[in-house]
């Protein structure tokens, strides 16, 4: 090939102006090649996010066990501490040791009913009640509506369905306790009583109103709420 090449001068022209234009041809293809892959490799590359979250979207319907996202997450309801009725026991100063009793009502309400064992009259009768048992009264004394006198309170919520067989109790009570005693039948007892029929721990009677009440909510952890049992009424 050479030697054609120098037998004739003019095909060596010919050879060389063939050859730039090979060069310049497939320098032109691989300049046009190079963009397209690039805009090949880019278009997979802008692809890849669509189709990423494509699946895993795909992915989280399939699993059942699958957290909602964070957006679609509602806050649980606290669940409510207290309820439309309840019954407070109370303990306040006196002119010994004190006197226990109950306050109960309905929350949305200020009035409120008051409910107690204390003997009736002055100082005899409270004197004698140590050694007999003396006629008693068993609604609102002097003090009882006075917060400044109050020592302890333990109050308990109520549903309406329970508070009007724990109240219809607190009036049999009231009806059925015409003595008072010191030792036996005394303010402490009486709540105490109450206290039992609602399901509550009671403590012993015989503590000073103020112990006895903070008594009665440690026995029962200090619970806010009750519920009777069926058979209760």
């Amino acid at each position: 090939m050479a030697g054609v090449i120098r037998k004739y001068p003019g095909l060596e022209l010919l050879a060389k102006v063939a050859m730039l234009a090979a060069l310049v041809g497939s320098g032109a293809g691989i300049s046009s090649a190079q963009p397209l892959a690039a805009r090949t490799d880019q278009r997979q590359r802008d692809a890849l996010p669509s189709s990423a979250a494509k699946h895993a979207a795909s992915m989280a319907a399939a699993t059942p066990g699958a957290p909602p996202a964070i957006s679609d997450v509602k806050p649980a309801r606290r669940a409510a501490a207290t309820g439309p009725y309840y019954v407070d026991f109370r303990a306040r100063t006196a002119a010994t040791y004190g006197h226990a009793f109950v306050w109960y009502g309905k929350t949305s309400e200020k009035q409120v009913e008051v409910a107690g064992l204390a003997p009736a009259g002055d100082e005899i009768p409270y004197i004698l009640g140590h050694l007999m048992f003396v006629p008693s009264e068993t609604g609102a004394s002097y003090g009882d509506l006075d917060e400044q006198y109050l020592t302890a309170s333990y109050r308990v919520y109520l549903n309406e369905a329970d508070a009007k067989k724990v109240f219809a109790y607190i009036k049999r009570e009231q009806e059925t306790s015409p003595l008072w005693n010191a030792a036996t039948t005394n303010c402490t007892a009486f709540i105490g009583r109450i206290a039992t029929f609602m399901g509550l721990n009671a403590p012993f009677h015989l503590l000073k109103p103020e112990e006895y009440v903070n008594k009665l909510r440690e026995l029962n952890g200090g619970r806010k709420t009750v519920q009777l049992e069926p058979d209760r009424g």
